[in-house]
């Protein structure tokens, strides 16, 4: 009997590389192992829901390419199953001179990655669409949406089952042993020896890939951005997603007001320092995990190179009043009466060992395996093309 290909990681990328590879490879051995009880249950299942349409990303980055194509191949596959989905489109707003500078670098990236519709309007037109947005300038982007992204989780794990697959919830990974004709992966319950692995453990990536023998050229930082809810008297307040123009150094996007699929509206999310690789609260502390991330050189140098925005992001998890403030400027008729807690999700950002945060997807090959080790943001929306992606690095013959 062929020895099955292996996915470590449930999230939405792991799905979407078995669903791929089943399709490309009918009838062959497949099997998803996942720690956790449920698909989807760390990044997939606590983003914004947003369908990006790639105008932050550099263009001809990885990022760039795969959330161009990834986007219309979500769509396509949103529709062929019925599950909603919502394009309300975006605005990016300037508030203040100094930022139509950074704002000019989105409009020309947004061109050059082919964002359609994509185009730049002044005050007039930002209050036709947001009438209680305020700002100087803005860039419009007709067609981000939303959607739920644990439901096609769930609609790509119950596809891959159809098409013979495994999809093993509820058992750790302990040990991987990679040799030159297979992989053994060990977990509580089972011994699995497999062809092949793709390692796509989001928060817990580059542990699985030193556990495989290789070195990781990063660690993963895990970031925990935290959500208000906008209570249902102020959902009218916004008609699309309204974000403010990112600072170009970070690859985070700043507090912006989101609809979720659901009617919600989520206001977020800020981005500190997780005290536990899967803290989504702020009282969540893993010893071990918080070690690791303060002691290791690179986030050192992280943390001398931007101390002034470590603070700020950190005044604003701690005080309501310092989130609204910066809410208010791109809504200013949001009230602290507006705004309940929401919920947090975790960004396993991949960190290198002088400071300097990746910013493409990165992948790391190795004998018999693949290891995903940076799939943040817009991985839910390119997840199709990232799995396309990763299937031309895997052999075609595996025995």
């Amino acid at each position: 009997m062929a020895r099955p290909v292996v996915v470590i990681g449930a999230g939405i990328v792991g799905l979407a590389t078995a669903y791929r590879y089943l399709g490309r490879h009918p009838g062959r051995s497949l099997v998803i192992v996942e720690k956790e009880v449920d698909v989807a249950a760390h990044q997939t299942g606590h983003n914004s829901g947003v369908i990006h349409s790639g105008v932050y990303y550099r263009p001809g980055s990885l990022k760039a390419e795969l959330c161009r194509t990834g986007r219309a191949q979500l769509l396509e596959y949103l529709r062929a199953r019925e599950i909603p989905f919502r394009l309300c489109g975006k605005v990016i707003v300037a508030t203040r001179p100094s930022e139509l500078d950074a704002l000019a670098e989105l409009g020309r990236r947004a061109r050059e990655n082919g964002v359609p519709g994509a185009r730049m309007i002044d005050r007039e037109e930002l209050r036709q669409l947001e009438p209680e947005a305020v700002g100087i300038s803005a860039l419009h982007v007709p067609g981000t949406g939303i959607v739920d992204y644990t439901s096609v989780s769930r609609s790509l794990a119950d596809d891959v089952r159809r098409m013979g697959g495994e999809v093993r919830t509820g058992e750790r990974v302990e040990r991987v042993q990679v040799g030159p004709d297979g992989v053994r992966v060990t977990t509580a319950d089972r011994t699995i020896d497999a062809s092949y692995l793709v390692n796509a453990a989001g928060l817990q990536a580059d542990r699985i890939a030193r556990l495989s023998g290789l070195e990781p050229p990063c660690q993963i930082v895990p970031f925990r951005g935290e959500y208000y809810t906008l209570a249902p008297t102020a959902r009218s307040l916004v008609r699309g997603l309204v974000y403010p123009v990112p600072d170009p150094a970070l690859p985070f996007l700043g507090v912006h007001l989101t609809p979720r699929i659901d009617g919600s509206v989520e206001a977020g999310p800020n981005a500190v320092l997780a005290l536990a690789r899967e803290g989504y609260r702020k009282t969540d502390i893993d010893v071990g995990d918080l070690a690791g991330t303060v002691l290791y050189p690179g986030f050192v140098g992280l943390a001398r190179r931007y101390w002034r925005t470590s603070i700020h992001e950190a005044e604003r998890s701690l005080s309501k009043r310092v989130f609204l403030e910066d809410l208010r400027r791109l809504v200013p008729r949001l009230s602290a009466d507006d705004l309940s807690p929401g919920g947090a999700g975790v960004r396993a950002q991949a960190l290198g060992p002088h400071g300097e945060l990746a910013d493409d997807f990165l992948l790391l090959e190795g004998p018999r395996a693949l290891h995903i080790l940076n799939a943040p943001s817009p991985a839910a929306t390119s997840s199709l093309a990232i799995a396309d992606h990763l299937l031309g690095r895997i052999p075609d013959t595996l025995s």
